[in-house]
């Protein structure tokens, strides 16, 4: 990889381990001195949290299709926003089923993500029997951690009864089965990564598992995805983008990603009207507050954001 580049995802890679090591350290203050942070709170952090992670979904047509290529360019905006739109209705009729789908999406979209993230940056592309161990040692926890341990926390009942209380129950019976499966996948992905001599990624790994049991269940979560996988992912689309590019070789690593983010205002500033919108025009399927609001269009962004990002994921793990 140009160094240019590399110091883009360098730069990417502390700042979200800065950040994730600073709520572990703030949260873990709180508990020594038993102090709680209210609900409301909480929801108001998460919301915002949340918010800073949409722009970097919000590109993938500047990414997918070659823009002098306008039927295909049309074509893919339609079929994305036909997409999004159908399954945000799903996730809004079916709350409960909805989410459930969305929780194991998020999770293999977040870790291979992150696992794709960091074979750009060390410039691997020849997948082998024992990378492809690494990998899945790396991408199933990292996937998981942030999203199944915060949703399976004991505290995270009342956050979800808040929120919506039609998915409180989301993981039934099997609540602590998928608790215990999680950390099992942390511990053996840990110890393979350690037996490698992978040390940065059994850092990332090990962070990810100190804030997702530390930190409140909707804070854990929200900031993993504002702070940690949309900043990777920003980093990733550098290289997609000619002006970021440009700033990166210049050596300006702040810039080249700024440059990455700046596209994906609009959707930042339209999830904000959108969601204020259907509170007030379809109360029926968005009572429940802005932060289901939010994590609908989110969720129902995901869906073909997902989609887009494997196409690029793919040609890593070829």
């Amino acid at each position: 990889m140009d160094i240019g580049l590399s110091r883009v995802y360098e730069l990417a890679s502390r700042s979200s381990r800065i950040a994730i090591t600073g709520a572990i350290i703030t949260f873990g203050i709180l508990d020594l001195f038993s102090l709680d942070i209210s609900l409301s709170l909480q929801i108001l952090i998460a919301v915002i949290a949340l918010l800073v992670g949409i722009p970097h979904g919000a590109i993938d047509h500047l990414i997918a299709i070659p823009r002098e290529s306008r039927n295909r360019f049309v074509l893919f905006i339609l079929f994305y926003v036909l997409l999004a739109i159908a399954a945000g209705f799903v996730i809004a009729t079916w709350n409960q089923l909805g989410f459930q789908l969305i929780i194991v999406i998020s999770a293999l979209h977040f870790g291979f993500g992150d696992a794709a993230f960091k074979n750009e940056w060390n410039g691997s592309r020849a997948i082998t029997k024992d990378s492809f161990l690494k990998l899945c040692a790396y991408a199933l926890p990292a996937g998981f951690l942030p999203v199944i341990l915060p949703l399976t926390d004991s505290r995270a009942l009342s956050a979800l009864n808040r929120i919506n209380p039609e998915i409180s129950g989301w993981s039934g019976s099997i609540n602590q089965t998928l608790r215990n499966i999680t950390l099992a996948l942390a511990l053996i992905g840990l110890l393979l990564l350690l037996l490698t001599k992978n040390f940065q990624a059994s850092i990332d790994l090990l962070l990810l598992l100190i804030l997702s049991l530390l930190a409140p269940p909707l804070i854990a979560f929200a900031v993993y995805f504002g702070c940690w996988h949309a900043v990777r992912h920003t980093a990733r689309l550098v290289p997609k983008l000619p002006k970021a590019t440009l700033f990166a070789q210049s050596g300006n690593s702040f810039k080249a990603f700024l440059s990455a983010v700046i596209p994906g205002l609009y959707a930042l500033i339209g999830t904000i009207f959108l969601a204020l919108g259907l509170m007030v025009f379809r109360p029926e399927y968005f009572d429940t507050g802005l932060l289901w609001t939010v994590l609908v269009i989110i969720w129902a962004l995901t869906i073909p954001h997902m989609l887009t990002t494997a196409k690029f994921d793919l040609q890593l793990f070829k």
